[in-house]
């Protein structure tokens, strides 16, 4: 286990190393490491392991991520060389330079700024070896290390480096320091069992022109991804490089985010010598775009080029038909995913990289049929109940007071770097918010379902519970949930928050109650029926009315005084969630099939989505979310691809604030339990309904996943006109 924990003593980049004599060849060689905030590993002069961005970010108060390798295969008899090298990450954060995230002019501003979770940075290492006659040696840090200077003198984990390589061969080596934050992080460890974050593409940059001395390269994709180049430059004379999701009219890269601000970041080489080709390359952070502008002339640039990483590298289904608009849609929001999958989920790999926790639920089905879901959501979770608030925890409001957002409280984010912790006035709270908190129940559910592992629900209930029994007292003098953001991202404005948060509500309570008669909680079990059925009889009493037609729907409690108003959103949560009294479920389907119609797409943001897609779906309407998805004006999944973009944009328009956010990405579950129509009936995939629907337009199809019990396969082709099936199940 790591107990020493070493330093140089700063909080910039640094090597540390080891020589050591091995009397013969180790047969194993297992090691626990870890560096903060991230580190690379070499045994004479190779790297260890495929992975790269370790450890996986966490809340450093809480848990510290230790990565295990073996090293024997590294090793030999004889003298053997060990280096790290340690960057910042989100541990130390190094601002001085770069793009950091600000809050927007809209909300006040923040009195609970980032923190630096220790005094330097920091590397631990504590080895096993064994030799082929049994005979063992152990390698662990200490003072017998040296540390040296990093040519990366600056790391921003928004994505700015500089490299200075005149430095890549350390001038002076010192003893390593022993960190007084050890005792601290070596309580805190765990081991690293999540995917790595790996390498699985290299986009090769495509030169397009130069603009203002800037040479302007096309890597095709929108990814995240480590940035590299080689470049023949001066001696001492800086290179730039400024990644970008799009193009200016002009050309040039585009860092401006619509509404928002310049995502300066900046990259930068400085070469050691001058007419000699040098290579820079990301070591401790990530850039995010499919573009690139360098401050140089293509003649000087060659191997401009982009790796893309990706926790979720693991499929676990595929798709595939003979009408390419489909399979674009679906390549698009993967290529999001993987984009946004980084030891976290982020929200965008641009602007924020915050770990915002509503698709953990809301997108857990369409990630958990494309990827292998299982470890990453563990991880997910884990950070949930780290994130967790107790009554003992403390912010600032803005008079600088003590503030307590509450006991059980699970926050937007998690970890969350930056604690946004006061309301907006206007807007409801960024930070306490049902449909991001009910992950820590709803995303248990989804998990549970998929991989049918019940120690998944025993980790978490009790944190659910607690965050349920926090919701209870937000409830307000309506009787409604209502103080976040309703349905987010609303094209219209129309956040229904007393509808849509009360229905997860109701879906927690609901949820918790299935969960606490799995566990043998009979107590639990009644509280929490008891609740959800209060919860559910004042929700029917005060927005199940008749509409100007004599039809039961749900109406819009926020725009209680302008008539009966109705949306996609308000009909379809209390449908899916089973809300509906059965006399009345015919009249709400009607109800929730006309908001469609009216529209002739789906009109709802983040939150809704993905309830308005499966409801139409349970309820016999597919070939209106086949119309919705493939029209080409937006609000649609197809206006994207056809306006050039290969990732998902952030809100249904053009040129949006992020050009990468997979939080309206829903649509994939369709693709599985729609199309293919793959359905679990009891946890893990047990039991499963396979009900296949072929969209007009398309002619062959073939889907699979890959269940806990083995593969689903499914193929569909029109005969004569008629679709047909085939369908393989372990």
């Amino acid at each position: 286990m790591l107990t020493t924990w070493i330093t140089n003593g700063t909080d910039r980049p640094f090597y540390a190393r080891k020589t050591l004599h091995l009397p013969a060849q180790s047969t194993r060689a297992a090691a626990q490491i870890c560096g903060l905030g991230q580190f690379n590993l070499y045994v004479n002069g190779q790297k260890v392991g495929d992975h790269v961005l370790d450890p996986a970010w966490s809340d450093y108060r809480k848990a510290v991520y230790y990565v295990t390798f073996d090293l024997a295969p590294y090793l030999h008899a004889g003298e053997n060389e060990i280096l790290a090298e340690i960057g910042n990450g989100w541990y130390m954060v190094d601002q001085t330079e770069g793009y950091f995230f600000h809050f927007p002019p809209f909300m006040p501003p923040n009195p609970n700024p980032y923190k630096p979770f220790g005094r330097e940075l920091v590397f631990a290492m504590d080895a096993q070896l064994t030799f082929a006659d049994g005979s063992g040696m152990e390698v662990t840090t200490g003072e017998d290390w040296q540390v040296a200077e990093h040519p990366v003198r600056h790391s921003n984990c928004f994505g700015s480096e500089i490299l200075d390589g005149a430095k890549k061969k350390p001038a002076k080596w010192e003893n390593a320091l022993i960190s007084q934050d050890g005792p601290g992080l070596t309580a805190r460890l765990r081991e690293q069992t999540m995917p790595p974050v790996k390498v699985i593409h290299t986009y090769e940059g495509k030169y397009l022109h130069t603009v203002g001395g800037r040479a302007i390269y096309d890597f095709g994709q929108n990814a995240s991804g480590l940035l590299k180049f080689t470049v023949r430059g001066k001696a001492g004379q800086a290179v730039h490089a400024w990644p970008a999701e799009k193009l200016t009219p002009e050309g040039d890269a585009d860092q401006m985010a619509k509404n928002w601000m310049p995502i300066d970041v900046c990259d930068t080489y400085i070469p050691a010598e001058s007419g000699v080709w040098e290579e820079f390359s990301l070591a401790f952070t990530y850039v995010a775009g499919r573009y690139v502008a360098i401050d140089a002339a293509p003649e000087d640039l060659k191997d401009v080029r982009l790796d893309a990483i990706t926790s979720a590298w693991q499929r676990a289904g595929t798709f595939h038909c003979d009408d390419d608009r489909y399979n674009r849609i679906y390549d698009m929001i993967e290529k999001t995913v993987e984009a946004n999958m980084l030891g976290v989920h982020t929200d965008c790999p641009t602007i924020e990289r915050f770990a915002w926790q509503e698709p953990n639920h809301l997108m857990a089905p369409a990630i958990m049929y494309m990827k292998d879901g299982n470890a990453l959501w563990r991880k997910f979770l884990t950070d949930c109940r780290d994130a967790q608030h107790t009554a003992d925890d403390r912010f600032f409001d803005m008079a600088g007071n003590s503030f307590c957002p509450g006991d059980g409280l699970v926050p937007s984010q998690a970890p969350c770097y930056i604690p946004n912790v006061l309301p907006v006035p206007g807007m409801g709270s960024f930070y306490d918010i049902i449909g991001w908190g009910s992950t820590i129940i709803l995303g248990t559910r989804w998990h549970y379902l998929f991989y049918g592992d019940k120690s998944i629900v025993e980790e978490n209930y009790d944190a659910g519970l607690r965050y349920f029994r926090h919701l209870l007292t937000m409830e307000d003098a309506n009787g409604f949930i209502s103080h976040g953001l309703g349905d987010w991202g609303n094209p219209e404005g129309l956040f229904a928050r007393e509808n849509v948060e009360t229905a997860l509500l109701y879906a927690d309570a609901k949820t918790l109650a299935e969960f606490a008669a799995l566990l043998g909680r009979p107590e639990d079990e009644q509280f929490l029926r008891g609740e959800a059925r209060r919860i559910l009889d004042h929700y029917n009493a005060e927005l199940l009315v008749k509409d100007e037609n004599g039809r039961w729907c749900y109406r819009n409690y926020e725009k209680r005084n302008e008539g009966i108003q109705v949306t996609q959103a308000c009909e379809a949560l209390p449908l899916y969630w089973d809300m509906v009294p059965a006399d009345k479920r015919d009249d709400v389907i009607s109800c929730f099939r006309d908001t469609l119609l009216a529209k002739n797409a789906f009109s709802a943001g983040e939150v809704g989505l993905p309830y308005i897609i499966q409801t139409a779906r349970s309820c016999g309407m597919n070939d209106l979310i086949a119309r919705f998805i493939t029209r080409p004006e937006h609000p649609s999944y197809l206006a994207f691809v056809l306006a050039g973009e290969t990732t998902l944009g952030e809100y249904w328009e053009d040129n949006p604030r992020s050009h990468c956010h997979d939080m309206m990405g829903h649509i994939i579950e369709w693709f599985y339990n729609g199309i293919a129509g793959i359905h679990p009936l009891a946890p893990g995939f047990t039991q499963v309904q396979v009900e296949p629907w072929m969209p007009e337009g398309m002619n062959e199809f073939t889907c699979t996943y890959e269940t806990p019990q083995g593969t689903i396969r499914v193929r569909g082709r029109r005969v004569d006109g008629v679709p047909e099936y085939e369908v393989e199940l372990p």
